[in-house]
């Protein structure tokens, strides 16, 4: 019987870094022939069009024929809906893939997907190598995905029949608790106090004995992520989750995605800083898309971490393209008409 082909699941908070990780896995791939699927949050599919922007190409065809894009909902939610005919798709290519990336959502818990590498149309053809969650050094130690994750801790300690613990939480605990492998990323924005604080953090989260790796800019050694060969899907008992009571699990219904495309060029500090602004007046977790910049022959790209905007140009404006500025806000009640519009008042 044929080899099984690995699968690699990189999970982990909005805007952890997962997508850079991946480009920088593809861009130096040792020869290995890698299919991505990527599970955007929203119809504006940005993370798929950075990955195509790549410019690897395998040696059989086009790099973005081995990209695919998942985005009619958190991938978790819509397994046999969106992932099964997908990978259906790739098993019937075993020959020509070595190894399988998923990315998921922000918002994707990564138990369910695991799962559904026991099913019988999957579980004869490919395995989980591993399950990797990329953590945000600078977000967990400011708290992004609760408050006070401290004093929530403290309160649910003393009086256990109280749920004190936000959605948010939650998926982060669930998503270290799958992990074979945690990747802290963005540790040149905190100081070694506060990394170590938040190691520590990490480390009682995880059931088991879980490697941690730091990474800058995820550029990590490919042997690193690959090659585990953990047959995860096998071994679920010891990767707990709030949801394992669950048939399934409801994500916060206020938790939503809306975008911009604007017919226009950015000032890029100008566009930070409101951006920055927006972020201050709504509950904005995460931003990210692509900007055009006036007389400047190459794309921006933007991602933004609450405040936090991040930065740089991926490629030249393809001749027949439109230079347009597309950007999706992810965050709790946004309001996408204010949005919208302190955008299009912005000048240069």
């Amino acid at each position: 019987m044929a080899t099984k082909i690995p699968v690699t699941i990189i999970t982990g908070f909005l805007g952890s870094g997962k997508t850079t990780l991946i480009r920088h896995l593809l861009q130096n791939n040792q020869g290995r022939r890698i299919a991505v699927l990527v599970n955007e949050f929203g119809e504006l599919g940005i993370d798929g069009e950075l990955l195509k922007s790549c410019q690897i190409c395998p040696e059989d065809g086009n790099d973005s024929d081995n990209i695919f894009e998942l985005t009619n909902g958190c991938l978790c939610c819509t397994v046999q809906e969106e992932f099964l005919p997908t990978m259906q798709q790739l098993i019937k290519r075993r020959d020509s893939i070595d190894c399988i990336l998923i990315e998921t959502s922000g918002l994707a818990l990564p138990k369910p997907l695991v799962k559904a590498f026991r099913w019988h149309e999957i579980r004869n053809a490919a395995t989980v190598d591993a399950v990797i969650t990329v953590v945000d050094c600078a977000a967990v130690a400011a708290g992004t995905f609760a408050s006070d994750p401290e004093a929530v801790e403290a309160q649910r300690q003393a009086d256990d029949s109280l749920e004190h613990e936000t959605p948010l939480q939650e998926l982060f605990e669930d998503q270290l608790a799958c992990a074979d492998l945690v990747v802290l990323n963005k540790n040149d924005l905190v100081d070694g106090e506060t990394k170590a604080r938040v190691e520590e953090l990490i480390k009682q989260e995880l059931p088991r004995v879980v490697k941690i790796v730091e990474s800058s800019e995820g550029k990590l050694d490919p042997s690193i992520l690959l090659g585990f060969q953990a047959a995860v899907e096998d071994n679920l008992d010891t990767r707990p989750s709030h949801h394992d009571t669950e048939e399934e699990h409801d994500h916060d219904e206020d938790i939503i995605s809306t975008h911009v495309i604007l017919d226009r060029a950015f000032d890029p500090e100008k566009l930070r800083h409101q951006l920055q602004t927006l972020a201050q007046q709504q509950e904005i977790y995460r931003i990210k898309g692509f900007v055009a910049v006036p007389n400047k022959p190459m794309r921006l790209v933007m991602q933004g971490v609450g405040t936090r905007v991040e930065q740089f140009y991926d490629r030249p404006w393809k001749p027949q393209e439109a230079r347009q500025t597309r950007l999706v806000f992810i965050g709790r009640d946004l309001n996408s008409f204010e949005i919208e519009s302190q955008l299009i008042s912005l000048t240069n």
